[in-house]
């Protein structure tokens, strides 16, 4: 099977190379009772979630999505970088806001083991962070900060991220989003960078291997290309990476020629975007070419690199999506979850910099892992133009 890639712009018009998903001796068979590979996910319209108060006077209902979070994430202060403390602040005011704290599973969490952490880290590297915190702090690089309980920081997330695996393949949550930070997914083996310490999201994935899971698949739709998570399984036939991202934009990888490498090969799938794209070129691109080849892979757990950067609002990037597009993309996920591995689907947050937008689209992402309806269509100005549609910056 060959999937044409393509870059979807504002008015439609494409360009693409030929990508050979997965090798052909190495495509995993597919169950019978799997969905057909490339049959378009069914969308169901409904109700528009706008941003509400929450007035819950009786017992919420048990919410499917459970949350992982860390007892120290509103430590590691980087005082006025993008990636600081006010991030989790700005999603936890808007959850209680909209009522979505309430009868909802909080997982407790606890800071994940090195052994955990070896799996995808070198020891050397780890040393490095921990000797630099205990020294009262300093930096990777320019844009990643170190402080005295960075090291802590970091296995608590990545621990949260253990945590919500383990609950969702134990069948104490069908769906479990982990709102952590620091962030994870530039966090090669051997070295951390943009303001990511320890990959969350591959330790989740190389933990869940190790509790017997065979089929593993990472959804990063950060708006960043995941380096990091690239570069810790881009040899190995263990984990499937597929990455929806801008480019050019930094870290400058994440070109649609990188498709794994030795027993790896096949195994990485990057849809590079141009700036500019809205929530219906987003939905259309995971239609087309995300959402077949998660359905040939067949993943036993479906993670979710959780980035919210490509908002219409970010400082840092140039999409356009708004949270209905993140409601969408999380409600596909859920769908392909449902479909192929028994609903379970782990969310971890990766970026998002723009504090209401982080946490408008946070919520939105989770009432749809909680399974409630939402629009196809993306919403309109007052002109009748696409919110989010391409603008100057």
């Amino acid at each position: 099977m060959l999937i044409r890639i393509t870059q979807i712009h504002g008015t439609g018009t494409r360009r693409g190379t030929t990508f050979h998903p997965l090798p052909r001796h190495k495509r995993p068979p597919r169950p019978e009772s799997a969905p057909g590979n490339t049959t378009p996910l069914a969308y169901t319209p409904g109700v528009t979630h706008e941003s509400r108060g929450s007035t819950i006077d009786a017992p919420a209902p048990r919410r499917r999505t459970a949350i992982a979070r860390s007892p120290l994430s509103r430590g590691h202060d980087t005082g006025r970088h993008p990636e600081n403390a006010g991030r989790i602040a700005a999603i936890e005011a808007e959850l209680h806001r909209q009522g979505l704290d309430a009868g909802r599973l909080d997982l407790a969490t606890r800071p994940a083991g090195l052994a955990a952490i070896l799996r995808v880290h070198d020891l050397a590297y780890l040393d490095e962070i921990e000797e630099i915190s205990l020294l009262g702090g300093g930096s990777l690089d320019a844009d990643t900060i170190i402080r005295a309980d960075s090291w802590e920081a970091a296995l608590h997330a990545a621990g949260a991220a253990i945590a919500a695996t383990d609950a969702v393949i134990d069948g104490r949550a069908e769906c479990a989003f982990a709102i952590v930070r620091p962030p994870g997914h530039h966090a090669g083996p051997k070295r951390g960078m943009g303001f990511c310490l320890v990959n969350n999201i591959a330790v989740a994935a190389a933990h869940a291997r190790s509790r017997g899971l065979d089929r593993v698949l990472v959804l990063d739709w950060d708006v960043h290309h995941g380096n990091g998570t690239q570069d810790a399984f881009y040899d190995s036939d263990s984990v499937f990476l597929l990455s929806l991202h801008q480019h050019p934009l930094y870290p400058g990888t994440g070109a649609a020629s990188e498709r794994g490498a030795g027993a790896g090969e096949g195994f990485t799938l990057n849809l590079p975007l141009p700036a500019g794209l809205n929530d219906a070129a987003y939905l259309q691109i995971f239609d087309e070419f995300a959402a077949p080849v998660i359905r040939r892979f067949h993943p036993d757990l479906l993670l979710v690199s959780a980035g919210f950067d490509a908002h219409a609002a970010d400082p840092l990037a140039g999409m356009n999506l708004t949270e209905r597009g993140f409601s969408a993309l999380a409600s596909r996920a859920a769908a392909i979850a449902a479909d192929l591995c028994e609903g379970r689907l782990v969310a971890v947050l990766e970026g998002g910099y723009d504090p209401l937008a982080l946490g408008r689209s946070v919520a939105a992402a989770i009432r749809a892992f909680d399974g409630e309806a939402n629009e196809l269509e993306p919403a309109t100005n007052q002109d009748g133009a696409p919110r989010g549609a391409a603008r100057d910056r």
